[in-house]
């Protein structure tokens, strides 16, 4: 329940408070007061689009806040879903800066705009003239027998399932594509895979053999070096290691002497030892150093096959090759699988398919049982607004299934007696419309807990008694549900519990809508003004009177 709203710099409005009664609110006022932008300004709060062409002032930024009493609508896990802390006096807010950036909160908690509508779709249901048009769009229609059935749960677990399945459809279909492509590709890709691993080939590898090849390439100077290098060591009569032990002998005869000769001893004597260690292992180094003319073949061969693969395969090294090879592998173990793998899918989809039929049966059901109780109860009530000779009947077909079912329904109306029903849409006025709709809204106020309700002069084209009627309607709807009716008929406005008056002020250069809660006297003036123009009679006073006290 809306219990206070407050609207500044938006529109014609500079500043303007309201706090509504619990049961019916009437707003009234002079064609262009300002009733439609109080209208759009509570949109505001559902999440609606606005720029700063809406602004007042266009210095300052607008906003639109709404308290709400949520204590009956058990919104605690909707809060909880949404990442939000739950209070029973929650405030919807909403900011447009001068510069057309909006901003919106709950509870002063900043929210995108989807969230604004998702929490204030279930706090308010503004009714609007672009919703009596929707009233002849199909899809409107089977979204007020889905409310009207209370589907909710079997709409939402059809949803589910309807997203499982298109999912699965869509995963077959890659899959088949997939297939198709790959059977194309079978043979090249066996091909490639075979000659990869033909290949053998081994991380580190082709540093391996271009190191080899180098020796290969220079074994005569190479074992020329070593021997020399050799001969220098170890091998010459003057040698380096021979040298070594004559010195090691001269400090052998003194050493005792001095803890210093001891140390140099020891020192010299790892020089030769490691010299004697490199001279052993560079005499084997030489000898396995040899010209082999087919071992060098061989060495370039498999080099050249490697670069070929690189070049072929555009990679720069043999560790990718070894992952394309990995990866031709899965794709080839993958085309031997195809046929399993969409067997698997194709039976996924059957499977999924299935429980949608069943689903989509079960929600199909729930539909057509209402469509009597609920063609019956609008006949009616249509009689009862003034169109006697009412017919309402649901021409229903079963299609393939979409995203809300399997079932395509239509609305027909008929408001004159011998005149077969047709599409709503094709055969009721402006006033026949906002009679079928008020109708809805009064039935779904029954079964549903709506929350505060906002009609939009959906008693268009209707006066006298029908009105009156109208009036009692909305004054039961008020009695379990908040209701605000923007209304230009004295008829409606004298059942309001709060009656509010829009008005137009000049302030300064500028004018600005202004909204006062009317006093009981000044109820009575208005409605007699609504009933006998600007300057009422003693006879429109008195039919003010009746009309309140009836």
């Amino acid at each position: 329940m809306l219990t206070h709203l407050t609207i500044k710099n938006y529109a014609l409005i500079k500043h303007l408070e309201l706090s509504p009664a619990r049961g019916l609110n009437v707003i009234t006022g002079e064609t262009g007061a300002g009733k439609s932008i109080l209208l759009g300004a509570l949109g505001l709060l559902l999440g609606n689009r606005a720029d700063s062409k809406t602004l007042w002032d266009e210095n300052e930024k607008c906003i639109a806040e709404g308290v709400f009493d949520t204590a009956d609508y058990g919104l605690q896990k909707l809060f909880a879903e949404e990442d939000l802390d739950y209070e029973v006096q929650t405030v919807l807010r909403r900011e447009i800066a001068p510069t057309g950036k909006s901003r919106a909160f709950i509870n002063d908690t900043p929210v995108t705009l989807d969230v604004m509508r998702k929490i204030g779709s279930r706090l308010m249901d503004i009714h609007s003239q672009h919703e009596t048009l929707e009233l002849g769009s199909k899809q409107f229609q089977l979204a007020l027998i889905d409310s009207f059935a209370g589907n909710i749960n079997l709409l939402k677990n059809y949803s589910a399932t309807w997203q499982t399945y298109q999912k699965a459809v869509t995963e077959y279909q890659q899959l088949q594509a997939e297939s198709l492509q790959l059977k194309k590709e079978s043979d090249f890709i066996t091909f490639q895979l075979d000659e990869l691993i033909k290949a053998n080939l081994t991380e580190g590898e082709l540093e391996k053999l271009e190191e080899d090849l180098k020796v290969a390439e220079h074994t005569e100077e190479i074992k020329s070096n070593l021997h020399a290098t050799l001969q220098l060591l170890s091998q010459s009569d003057f040698s380096i290691t021979g040298a070594l032990t004559t010195v090691r002998n001269q400090l052998q005869t003194i050493a005792s002497y001095s803890t210093a000769y001891q140390d140099l001893l020891q020192r010299l004597e790892s020089a030769r030892i490691e010299l004697n260690d490199i001279a052993a292992e560079i005499e084997q180094a030489e000898e396995k150093v040899e010209f082999d003319p087919e071992k060098t073949e061989e060495i370039k061969d498999r080099i050249s096959i490697i670069y070929q693969l690189q070049k072929k395969h555009q990679v720069k090294t043999v560790e990718q090759l070894i992952s394309l090879r990995g990866s031709l592998q899965e794709q080839a173990d993958k085309t031997n699988n195809l046929d399993t793998l969409l067997q698997q899918a194709l039976a996924g989809v059957k499977e999924t398919e299935k429980c949608l039929h069943q689903e989509a049966t079960a929600l199909s059901q729930s539909r057509q049982k209402t469509f009597a109780s609920l063609t019956q109860q609008l006949v009616k009530l249509l009689k009862e607004l003034g169109i006697p000779d009412a017919a309402v009947s649901i021409d229903h077909q079963v299609t393939t299934p979409g995203p809300r079912g399997v079932d395509i329904v239509e609305i027909f109306f008929s408001a004159n007696k011998g005149v077969a029903p047709k599409p709503l849409a094709q055969v009721a006025s402006g006033g026949e419309f906002a009679r079928v709709m008020f109708s809805i809204k009064y039935i779904m106020a029954e079964r549903t807990a709506l929350p505060t309700l906002v009609l939009d002069e959906i008693d268009t084209g209707i006066s006298g008694e029908i009105a009156i009627r109208m009036g009692n309607r909305m004054k039961e709807m008020a009695a379990r549900h908040q209701v605000i009716a923007i209304s230009h008929l004295p008829q409606i406005a004298a059942k309001a519990e709060a009656h509010f008056f829009v008005y137009k002020e000049t302030k300064g250069a500028r004018t600005v809508t202004a909204i006062k809660n009317l006093a009981p006297e000044d109820r009575v003036t208005e409605i007699a003004k609504m009933i006998g123009g600007s300057s009422p009679s003693t006879l429109a006073l008195q039919n003010a009177r009746e009309l309140i006290g009836g």
